[in-house]
């Protein structure tokens, strides 16, 4: 299997590698970039969603790259495409998703990277709609999906692995078909000639 990588202006999508996991379980332990989760990711945890993702990209070729900085080779996260394990109200479906660690916040990363993404699955991969979910609480996520061009489902629901009475519970649902991709990018084209 041929494993992709890639690079926008800015960022690296690399396969995993030993040196992402230090500072991805620092992630996991910063209260601010977990604000959104049920709780911290410890070690072990970290380490074992690092081994899924390189298990995944060795069958497959894609899933959550580890995104590093082209300027410094510096590890900044993960943004990428995944299908979840856990079943959802719109199961099967591949999602994109990203997080970030705190000193990259604010640059534009996970806008450019996940444009990226978009363009891989449906070029590369042929996908026909991909998804984005979160906590109706994340505003910070769900301008992303705003910016990446994903419509609201309107079509809310309680992810099943946050505990009951959590406020992450209830979750909104974000779309994109590959048609609807394809008129965003003409009409960027179209606003740029």
């Amino acid at each position: 299997m041929t494993i992709i990588e890639f690079n926008t202006q800015r960022l690296g999508f690399r396969f995993w590698q030993d040196r992402h996991r230090k500072p991805f379980i620092e992630m996991g332990s910063d209260p601010d970039v977990m604000k959104f989760f049920p709780s911290l990711i410890s070690k072990e945890d970290t380490n074992t969603l690092i081994d899924a993702q390189i298990q995944k990209f060795t069958e497959r070729g894609w899933g959550l790259w580890a995104v590093e900085l082209l300027k410094t080779n510096a590890f900044i996260g993960f943004i990428g495409l995944s299908v979840p394990k856990v079943v959802l109200p719109f199961s099967p479906c591949v999602e994109i998703a990203w997080r970030l660690k705190r000193s990259a916040w604010g640059n534009g990363y996970a806008t450019e990277g996940a444009k990226k993404c978009l363009s891989i699955g449906f070029e590369n991969l042929a996908l026909d709609e991909i998804v984005s979910f979160t906590s109706l609480m994340n505003l910070p996520s769900i301008a992303v999906m705003n910016r990446i061009g994903m419509t609201n489902s309107h079509k809310n629901f309680e992810h099943p692995n946050v505990p009951v009475g959590n406020p992450l519970k209830t979750h909104c649902l974000y779309k994109i078909k590959h048609t609807r991709w394809n008129e965003q990018q003409q009409i960027a084209l179209q606003a740029n000639s």
